[in-house]
């Protein structure tokens, strides 16, 4: 990788250093052995690669992760990776990396305590007023400006803050939207695909993986749980 590469974790949103990477996977492999495998062929031409990958621990009890990985080249070095994963496969997997991460990624971020709470009422703020949530376009870099910080800062205030990850943080807005939703009578026509997009989320088998990972309940079983309280 060259000195000036970013590495993406596409899911979260967020990008980090060669130094950065290096560290964090130092941590991460140090604490559990893991195991990569090939999914396919993989992807080339005179600038990139591609390929999909199934990592997992070792342990058969333990979720794995499928991904796949694009890599760009500029001259000797790889200038850009982005990693793309199913996180709703990974949440135990990866749980050490998490904590890498945040060790590694906020250990000199200069940010003091109190700009922490600062930038988190900012954040409740527009999410309770404004509801920036239901945009199902925002990402890490759009919401920071919002705020008025920086990207590092804002991910900071999410995962130090609230203790989940940028998409969890969001999700939890939409759930309760989409709760909301689904408990007024006056919107029993609406169908599950019109609850999910008027909630923020891009697509219906994400709102249903958010929603059952939040309630233990796919929305149509908590609709009719509700109805049948009404009765």
């Amino acid at each position: 990788m060259s000195k000036n590469g970013t590495y993406l974790d596409v899911p979260n949103d967020d990008q980090y250093s060669p130094g950065e990477l290096v560290s964090m996977l130092a941590e991460f492999f140090a604490s559990e052995r893991h195991q990569y495998e090939l999914k396919g062929e993989v992807l080339s031409n005179d600038y990139s690669i591609a390929f999909q990958y199934k990592m997992s621990s070792g342990h058969n009890d333990t979720p794995y992760r499928c991904g796949a990985e694009f890599i760009t080249f500029q001259g000797d070095g790889a200038v850009l990776i982005s990693d793309y994963y199913d996180p709703t496969y990974s949440e135990s997997l990866v749980k050490g990396l998490s904590h890498a991460i945040t060790s590694q990624k906020y250990a000199k971020s200069g940010l003091a305590s109190e700009q922490l709470d600062n930038y988190k009422e900012r954040l409740v703020k527009l999410m309770a007023e404004q509801k920036v949530y239901l945009d199902p376009e925002i990402t890490l870099p759009s919401l920071a400006q919002m705020v008025g910080c920086s990207i590092n800062h804002l991910s900071q205030a999410v995962n130090s803050g609230f203790s989940m990850s940028f998409f969890d943080f969001l999700n939890s807005y939409r759930i309760d939207e989409a709760k909301s939703i689904l408990l007024n009578q006056s919107s029993l026509s609406k169908s599950i695909l019109d609850v999910s997009f008027a909630s923020g989320f891009n697509s219906n088998s994400a709102f249903y993986a958010a929603f059952k990972k939040s309630t233990g309940q796919t929305p149509a079983q908590f609709r009719r749980s509700i109805q049948g309280l009404s009765k």
